[in-house]
């Protein structure tokens, strides 16, 4: 049966459609046989996932970011069973802004070589992460970081990852701060919270490691919780939030890095809360985590 195509235009401000005839020519070129549905609105890739499952489609193809690959997952993920094996086969041709997911398992964002990896069909199995009822592949955080792409949702004036960044410290000037409760299978916290970022990949908006030694292959979440009592101690933070290796935050005062199968979470008043990079709820005080390991089958180099 045909590969399904799902584009999203409106990925990276409408490049995704600019730059759809160059990833439509490398398919063509490689020889994969597809069929293209467009996304039209918001939520519309949920419906198209949920319908191409339905049609028996098997390999799913996001063309587009990472919120696109999350709202194609849980589409795909409508009446699944969670004991079963997932529904479908996911590759992605990266048309997105940062393109997290694929530079955290190895995806090219060349789009000719992203193609070819759909192409070979080299298949291995990924984690998948759920918070609540929403499944995601790349992380979840509710907190200083989700409270930051509210920001970055309405900044016009920008483009690509310079509009994360300025987000980044409208953010922390407003100094947001929770007290919370932390339970998981090998500790719990209780106190003053900044953020909790939950990985099952690394690097999430472009330049930011927030679960610096999360492995999507490992069989675990990994999540950092942090507090800083001042906007100058969480400014000294964001630096080292962008260093993939030594220096990172989880190496400072008061930043702790946990790995586990199971975290959950209250917090003393709302916080917004994203998976993939999306906003899922505006005002959420409690978050479920668990991981399926191994639980979706990527297209890899």
């Amino acid at each position: 049966m045909k590969t399904k195509i799902l584009l999203n235009p409106y990925s990276n401000r409408w490049n995704s459609k600019k730059r759809w005839p160059e990833a439509e020519n490398a398919l063509c070129a490689a020889g994969v046989d597809f069929d293209l549905s467009i996304s039209e609105h918001a939520d519309h890739l949920v419906e198209l996932a949920a319908e191409a499952v339905q049609q028996g489609f098997t390999t799913l193809i996001i063309a587009g970011g990472d919120g696109s690959i999350g709202e194609i997952l849980n589409g795909a993920a409508r009446g699944w069973d969670e004991t079963s094996p997932f529904k479908i086969t996911l590759g992605v041709i990266p048309l997105g802004t940062a393109n997290d997911l694929c530079v955290n398992v190895g995806i090219p964002l060349d789009l000719a070589a992203a193609v070819q990896t759909i192409a070979k069909g080299k298949m291995r199995g990924m984690d998948l992460g759920k918070c609540n009822e929403r499944y995601f592949l790349n992380n979840s955080a509710a907190g200083l970081e989700p409270y930051v792409s509210t920001k970055q949702e309405k900044i016009a004036w920008l483009s690509g990852i310079p509009r994360y960044l300025v987000a980044a410290v409208q953010g922390i000037m407003d100094g947001p701060s929770w007290n919370a409760r932390l339970d998981w299978d090998g500790g719990s916290y209780e106190g003053p919270l900044s953020l909790v970022s939950v990985g099952n990949g690394a690097r999430t908006g472009g330049v930011f490691f927030m679960a610096p030694h999360a492995d999507p292959f490992d069989g675990k979440l990994t999540f950092v919780h942090g507090y800083r009592s001042t906007r100058m101690g969480l400014f000294q933070v964001l630096p080292s939030a962008m260093k993939p290796g030594k220096g990172n935050m989880v190496e400072m005062d008061g930043i702790n890095e946990f790995n586990c199968t199971r975290l959950s979470i209250h917090l003393d008043k709302p916080s917004p809360a994203h998976t993939d990079g999306e906003i899922f709820d505006s005002w959420v005080t409690d978050l479920e985590y668990k991981i399926f390991p191994a639980a979706v089958q990527m297209l890899v180099p």
